[in-house]
């Protein structure tokens, strides 16, 4: 690989990489306030609201291989560039959306801000973790995390107050008053992202010119891997078992971390907490990540393998699921938050773990990897159809709604279960499928 041989020359890309981890943290994880948003104002069931995290992940396996395909021909800089002005039109798309109070509007609109993160994500990851010896990839990894993270729990925060104050007063409201009233207070709801998705896309766009400017060299993966003694030169992505296995514990992973971060809020104000306080529970669930990642960059490689670092992580992510399962109230929040510990070092890990001996079908393999984060787009919204169903059938034996939804939203958490396991099948042996013992 071509790498700077100072460490200096490092210190700028690593900047900008990591404004592009903050940009998209804080994008992604506004999500989470959005779903019981959007499930208010649009009067959604909770199926239905997690399309807010659909519509955005799906755009990752939609636009992965064009986004590779374009950073080819365009370049890093140019592409990140492109993708940031993307963000800024699907943040515009908000504005008519709220006006005509349209869910396939915003939905519109958070499909074409994934898309601009999809393009960010194609390039910046495979860029960070080359930057540097593999080795410590998921330390440079975790350093983005962190930014990535801290700008989640900003948005949550932010995006909290300004969207989710009095929601708990309206939706009492709509209930009772008359169906002119009810359209009125929804409305007026709903223009309240007007002027926050107003000034997204005036600094997304501005960044995006920005970014043009930006002495951002080009990195490129070594185009003849090693091939060791005894070994044939690969000739087909479909050789590395590994990077199969990886793919799909991405899009698990993605999915655990997704539920643990856009349902948290849902899940709060369905066992009765109120909005002020559970607009905040995004921010404990990324506060968790944030400590994780600080341990990462001081850990990995130096006390922590990045093999070690994946099965500890899994391990805990069974633990807390279960812990979710026996327990209930505000115990069971914190243990969803506490998903945060487990979730934090496995992005960092996997990336590296699985462009380990790809050579020349590094890019390719980056462009698969980006697709996985599909897995957002389709294990939350099955976690939303169990809390629907389940709630359905307790409602029907005679449970009054408010207690059939808060055991239904509580007991669907079981779904992430199976996505820690496979996470620890790589960690433990998926990882090495394809490489010779030495």
């Amino acid at each position: 690989m071509t790498t700077p041989s100072k460490s200096n020359s490092n210190l700028i890309p690593m900047l900008i990489i990591g404004a592009m981890f903050f940009i998209f943290g804080f994008v992604t994880w506004i999500n989470g306030v959005l779903i019981p948003f959007m499930k208010t104002i649009n009067e959604l069931t909770d199926t239905q609201s997690y399309l807010v995290a659909s519509a955005s992940y799906i755009a990752f396996v939609v636009m992965a291989l064009p986004s590779s395909y374009l950073l080819k021909k365009v370049g890093y800089k140019k592409g990140m560039s492109i993708g940031l002005i993307l963000m800024a039109v699907g943040a515009l798309v908000f504005i008519p959306a709220a006006e005509a109070r349209t869910y396939w509007m915003f939905l519109a609109g958070i499909f074409i801000q994934g898309t601009g993160m999809t393009l960010l994500q194609t390039a910046a990851n495979p860029y960070i973790t080359i930057l540097g010896p593999i080795e410590s990839g998921a330390k440079r990894i975790a350093m983005m995390g962190i930014a990535n993270k801290v700008a989640g729990s900003l948005g949550s925060i932010v995006f909290g107050a300004l969207l989710l104050s009095g929601i708990d007063d309206i939706k009492d409201k709509v209930s009772t008053v008359s169906s002119d009233e009810k359209m009125q207070l929804l409305d007026t709801m709903a223009n309240s992202v007007v002027v926050p998705y107003i000034i997204m896309a005036v600094v997304l766009f501005l960044f995006g010119l920005l970014v043009l400017r930006a002495p951002l060299p080009e990195l490129e993966g070594d185009e003849d891997e090693e091939v060791a003694e005894g070994e044939t030169a690969k000739t087909s992505i479909f050789q590395f078992p590994h990077l199969w296995l990886g793919v799909l514990t991405l899009f698990v992973y993605v999915g655990a971390e997704v539920i643990a971060g856009d349902s948290i809020i849902a899940y709060g104000l369905s066992i009765g907490i109120p909005a002020a306080e559970a607009s905040k529970f995004t921010s404990f669930t990324l506060g968790a990540m944030v400590f994780m990642y600080a341990l990462g960059v001081f850990l990995i490689p130096k006390y922590l393998s990045q093999g070690l670092a994946l099965r500890i992580s899994a391990v805990l992510g069974v633990i807390f699921s279960v812990c979710i399962l026996l327990t209930t109230g505000f115990t069971s929040v914190l243990f969803v938050a506490s998903l945060g510990i487990a979730n934090a070092l496995v992005w960092p890990a996997v990336w590296p773990l699985t462009l380990h001996g790809l050579g020349k079908f590094t890019k390719t393999a980056s462009a698969l990897l980006v697709m996985a984060i599909s897995g957002g787009a389709i294990i939350p919204p099955l976690y939303g159809r169990l809390v629907d169903s389940g709630k359905h059938e307790l409602i029907a034996s005679g449970i009054s709604e408010a207690e059939a939804m808060a055991s239904s939203a509580n007991s669907s958490y079981w779904i992430l279960l199976p996505c820690y396991i496979i996470i620890l099948y790589y960690a433990v042996w998926g990882h090495k499928l394809g490489f010779k013992k030495k």
